[in-house]
């Protein structure tokens, strides 16, 4: 059974983008954005939400179209439909049984692919194993939030805390299960 793994940018105020999905602060390149993408290429399956997939279209994604090619798809909407997909991407409906499912029968650990809603709603139902968060060194006041409105409280514990020269860090934690 693979981990659940949400492996996202924040702001130092805890945005994972700034108002109207900005993005633009972040940092764009870097040793740190190097490791993320050798980090993605151990990933077989990526789940998000639908809003997270759509963002994907601002940079050139296709509609029905895997955003990683190496990946499973599994993306969460009880709305979202294609007139053409490939066979790598799933439109789920959004239950804790299909996410139990996928985590079941996943042959690597699963990548959370953002989405500050979705993630709260993974968090709330204790579904996230795995925190690691590029840290970026900037404060962005407004926007998506890490984990959207959830208010659900939790213990992690440290595994790997990497800087770069950027400013960057990449901080993994292990959400506790009580």
């Amino acid at each position: 059974m693979g981990k659940i793994i949400y492996y996202v940018a924040s702001s130092l105020d805890g945005f994972i983008s700034g108002p109207n999905e900005d993005t633009r602060m972040f940092v764009p390149g870097g040793k740190g954005i190097e490791k993320y993408f050798e980090d993605l290429k151990k990933f077989k399956t990526v789940i998000m939400g639908r809003k997270t997939y759509e963002f994907g279209y601002k940079f050139g994604l296709q509609p029905g179209q895997p955003a990683y090619q190496h990946m499973q798809h599994h993306i969460f909407s009880d709305s979202l439909t294609f007139e053409n997909k490939a066979e790598s991407v799933h439109v789920e409906p959004r239950k804790i049984s299909r996410v139990q499912e996928i985590k079941a029968s996943a042959s690597s650990d699963i990548y959370l692919c953002g989405g500050g809603i979705f993630a709260g709603w993974l968090l709330d139902h204790h579904l996230i194993d795995q925190l690691k968060i590029k840290l970026n060194p900037i404060i962005l006041g407004d926007g998506i939030r890490l984990f959207g409105s959830s208010k659900t409280k939790g213990k992690l514990d440290l595994m790997q805390d990497e800087t770069f020269e950027n400013g960057l860090k990449i901080i993994t934690y292990s959400i506790r299960k009580n």
